[in-house]
């Protein structure tokens, strides 16, 4: 950190940076990130198990009147509410005649084809099977083991997230022409922050990458990251942030020291199948989780209507350099130029 205290000691979240470099005159990371490195937590990433549950939306996706569909490895999803409540996960095309059911409204708990008028309840219906799904509270999974291809669990890997009704929560979505894997190796390289995003970090020192205890990362398999947040001129807030892989397809910031200690930022890959060009598109699901003691954040709470847009927006920016990354990674990739 430029100040040399650790975040935890701050009485106060902000901070002045007293002696800030430009762009163009920080420290070099590229010798620190060693593709070695990302390949092999990448290679971790890749091995932990899955159970075959992808994230397929938000939990305020799924409304009354229709139903949240995603398309998962060219398998076409869609999810709804039945009579009770209970959320139903199934195939979203028709077994009549192959209607898109994504498109199909919601009525009384029942899915109705908007072709024929076939009506699905949740249960197994006409050759229809439902899927297994879970909501936990801010996302929506579903489990398709055909695609997976692994053991199934339960249920999801969840990360461990900060009480919902305490924190202040937001979904960003996008996607992108890319594998689930860039993504994944774009987040597993926090040495890239402050270089690639000069508007939203500095002062960043990656202080191990799970090669020891001493930051409580190896126990991960995790990067332990000193970074601020810039807010306006040279006001900025330090943190401590832990980055792990818990399954495949998501990536996990965790707030360990400083301002908003135990936040989450939980990214999620999810692979949509090929596009008309047969190029891979992938489905970034982005679930922000802030919490704090401080007073003042339960005036944030109450705005949270207001604070969500501006939370998607701030994390929107981001995705647009990051997408660029790992669209530029498959490219490579696919072509056999990728230096890693």
């Amino acid at each position: 950190m430029s100040t040399g205290r650790s975040p935890a000691r701050r009485r106060l979240p902000l901070s002045l940076r007293r002696h800030p470099v430009p762009w163009e005159g920080q420290r070099p990371t590229w010798r620190d990130a060693r593709p070695s490195v990302i390949a092999q937590a990448l290679k971790r990433a890749q091995s932990s198990p899955s159970g075959n549950w992808y994230v397929v939306g938000a939990t305020q996706d799924v409304r009354a009147d229709r139903p949240l569909s995603r398309t998962v490895a060219g398998e076409e999803v869609v999810v709804w509410r039945d009579s009770e409540g209970r959320l139903v996960a199934g195939p979203g095309i028709c077994p009549h005649l192959g209607a898109p059911l994504g498109d199909s409204p919601v009525r009384c708990g029942k899915l109705v084809c908007h072709w024929h008028g076939l009506a699905l309840t949740g249960a197994p219906f006409a050759g229809w099977e439902p899927l297994p799904v879970h909501d936990d509270g801010l996302l929506v999974w579903v489990r398709l083991d055909t695609v997976g291809g692994e053991a199934p669990l339960a249920a999801p890997v969840v990360p461990t997230r900060p009480a919902l009704t305490a924190a202040l929560s937001a979904v960003y979505t996008s996607s992108g022409r890319c594998e689930p894997e860039d993504i994944v190796a774009n987040r597993l390289d926090p040495w890239h922050g402050a270089w690639f995003h000069p508007y939203s970090f500095v002062d960043l020192t990656v202080l191990d990458a799970g090669e020891d205890t001493s930051h409580g990362v190896a126990d991960e398999d995790g990067f332990a990251v000193d970074v601020s947040f810039k807010l306006a001129g040279r006001l900025v807030v330090p943190v401590r942030a832990v980055f792990t892989a818990p399954e495949p397809r998501t990536v996990v910031m965790r707030i360990t020291e400083g301002e908003g200690e135990g936040s989450v930022v939980e990214t999620h890959a999810t692979p949509l199948g090929a596009d008309d060009r047969g190029m891979p598109r992938t489905v970034v699901i982005e679930a922000i989780v802030a919490a704090s003691g401080r007073r003042g954040f339960a005036a944030a709470r109450a705005a949270a209507p207001l604070m969500r847009p501006l939370m998607r927006a701030a994390a929107g920016r981001l995705w647009r350099d990051d997408l660029a990354y790992a669209e530029r990674r498959w490219q490579l990739r696919s072509t056999g130029r990728f230096p890693g």
